[in-house]
C-alpha cells in the first residue's frame, strides 16, 4: 500500500479513477468535510479522471434529499453541503463521472439530491472492470452476514415500503428516529464480537465467484485479503480524524486508484490501495 499525502502525487497522469469509502461526514466533524473538500480539489488537478465512486456511508447519517432540496435560497449558500456540491459540479462539469452508492448510514439517498452536481445514484453490486480483470463493487454491510440481527434490519430498511414510510414523516421526526437508530446501533455493536461485525468467509467466497476480485468499505478494517485461492478482496477505509488537539489535525484514508500508463493504455489498467494523509 503506497503512502501520499495529496492524491495528485500518485502519478497524476496516470490516474484514471478513484474509489472512496465511509466518509461519515456532518456538520459535527468539519475536519472531514474539509478534508473531503481537499480531495475534490485533487481529483480537479488529475487530467485523466474518468470516474469517482463513493461507496457508501458518505454521510454520518442522512435522512432525505428534501432535507437539503426544500432549503431557502439563502439558508442553502451557508449550508456546510453546499461547498461540496459547488465542487462535485465543477468535477462532473470537467468530464469526470460521480458514481454514488448506498451504504447503511445513507440508505434514504436519492437521485434528486445527486441531480444537484450530474451524479449517478448505483446499486450493489456494481461490476467494474480494470485491464483485464472484473471487480465487484459494494458496500460491505452485505457481506457481514454472522450478524443476523443487522441483516434484518438492513432488509427491512432496504424495503421499499419502509423508505416510503420514513420520508412521509416529517424531517424533525425522521432525525429523531435516526438519533434513536444510532445509539441503539452503538449500544449493540459494544456489546458484540468483533468477528460478527466482519465479512462472513462464505459470503466473500459467493460474491467474487464470478470476478476476480471484490471491493468494498464498511468494515473499517482497510487491507488486502485473500478471498480465494486465486481472488482478492480489496477493503477501503474509514476516513479517520488523526491529532484532534492539534492546531491543524490530520485526516487519514485508505482509499482506491485506477492507474493506467498512457503508452499502454486502458487495458493494462491496475487497482491499488493508496493511504491519503492530509492536514486540515
Amino acid at each position: 500500500m503506497q503512502s501520499f499525502n495529496h492524491l495528485i502525487t500518485t502519478r497524476p497522469y496516470e490516474v484514471r479513477q478513484v474509489l472512496i469509502s465511509d466518509l461519515h461526514l456532518s456538520p459535527e466533524e468539519p475536519a472531514l468535510v474539509q478534508a473531503f473538500l481537499v480531495l475534490l480539489d485533487d481529483c480537479l488537478a488529475l487530467p485523466q479522471l474518468k470516474r469517482l465512486f463513493i461507496l457508501g456511508d458518505w454521510f454520518e447519517v442522512w435522512i432525505g434529499d428534501d432535507a437539503y432540496l426544500t432549503l431557502a435560497e439563502d439558508a442553502r449558500q451557508s449550508h456546510w453541503l453546499t461547498p461540496l456540491i459547488v465542487k462535485l459540479k465543477k468535477l462532473r462539469i470537467a468530464g469526470c463521472e460521480i458514481l454514488v452508492m448506498h451504504g447503511n448510514r445513507d440508505f434514504l439517498l436519492g437521485q434528486p439530491f445527486c441531480n444537484l452536481f450530474g451524479g449517478e445514484l448505483i446499486y450493489e453490486p456494481y461490476y467494474l472492470t480494470v485491464g483485464q480483470h472484473s471487480y465487484r463493487l459494494e458496500h460491505g454491510d452485505a457481506l457481514c452476514t454472522d450478524d443476523k440481527k443487522y441483516q434484518f434490519f438492513r432488509k427491512m430498511m432496504r424495503n421499499r415500503l419502509t423508505q416510503w414510510y420514513l420520508l412521509n414523516k416529517s424531517l424533525t421526526k425522521r432525525l429523531a428516529i435516526a438519533d434513536k437508530l444510532r445509539q441503539k446501533s452503538q449500544q449493540n455493536n459494544a456489546n458484540k464480537a468483533a468477528y460478527i461485525m466482519d465479512v462472513n468467509e462464505n459470503a466473500v467466497i459467493q460474491a467474487v465467484a464470478d470476478n476476480d476480485a471484490l471491493l468494498h468499505g464498511h468494515t473499517h478494517r482497510p487491507a488486502i485479503h485473500q478471498a480465494t485461492i486465486d481472488k482478492k478482496r480489496y477493503v477501503l477505509g474509514d476516513w479517520r480524524l488523526l491529532d484532534k488537539e492539534l492546531r491543524q489535525p490530520k485526516v487519514s484514508a485508505v482509499i482506491g486508484a485506477v492507474t493506467a500508463d498512457d503508452n499502454s493504455g486502458d487495458n493494462a489498467a491496475e487497482f491499488e490501495l493508496v493511504e491519503f494523509k492530509i492536514l486540515v
